[in-house]
């Protein structure tokens, strides 16, 4: 079982990519002038999400969650993935989202929220990125704890965040997250 965290968005759309991938890890189907592609594995990195590995952090295995997760669902031009590395350090959860700035910084303006509002400056990304899930209601943690703080960057359709799970004490669970969503019509497709 996957447990969604950071958001509530996430937790829609990986219940959707979930529910079609009961087939199998990897399933193609065709139409006349569509395909359908699901492709679903558990092998994601901090490499393959575009981050680096904090320095002594584990990877997360829970007793009933996975610790990765990669899905994805095209449809012919609806294109979803999520990419998602849980990990576990004794560092306290300042020192992950300060190792994670510098690097998110590569992807835009790095927006920092906190139960799904923007905390300090910027409040919006220059890309139009914000704290909010995509229909602009207020994201918040879908897992233990409604702590949840994040780092955020990139474009609104494709980005990434580096989400802390602060309902711990005794150690700093973080999750690393990709986000590719689908391009809504008539949106430019500018992304990092």
């Amino acid at each position: 079982m996957f447990r969604c965290f950071p958001s509530v968005t996430l937790c829609k759309a990986l219940a959707v990519a979930a529910v079609l991938a009961i087939g199998g890890e990897s399933a193609a189907f065709a139409q006349t002038n569509a395909s359908i592609e699901l492709h679903a594995n558990g092998k994601v990195t901090a490499g393959s999400i575009g981050l680096p590995d904090f320095p002594g952090a584990r990877t997360f295995h829970g007793e009933h969650e996975d610790s990765t997760a990669d899905l994805g669902l095209s449809f012919g031009d609806f294109h979803f993935r999520l990419l998602v590395a849980k990990h576990v350090t004794s560092a306290s959860p300042q020192q992950v989202l300060e190792f994670y700035r510098k690097p998110l910084v590569r992807y835009g303006d790095v927006i920092e929220c906190e139960h799904g509002l923007a905390v300090g400056s910027p409040k919006v990304a220059g890309s139009g990125l914000t704290c909010s899930d995509t229909k602009g209601h207020s994201a918040h943690s879908g897992g233990e704890s409604n702590d949840a703080h994040e780092l955020r960057s990139g474009i609104p359709r494709r980005f990434r965040v580096v989400g802390i799970d602060s309902g711990r004490a005794d150690e700093t669970h973080f999750t690393l997250l990709l986000i590719e969503l689908p391009k809504e019509s008539g949106a430019s497709d500018h992304s990092r």
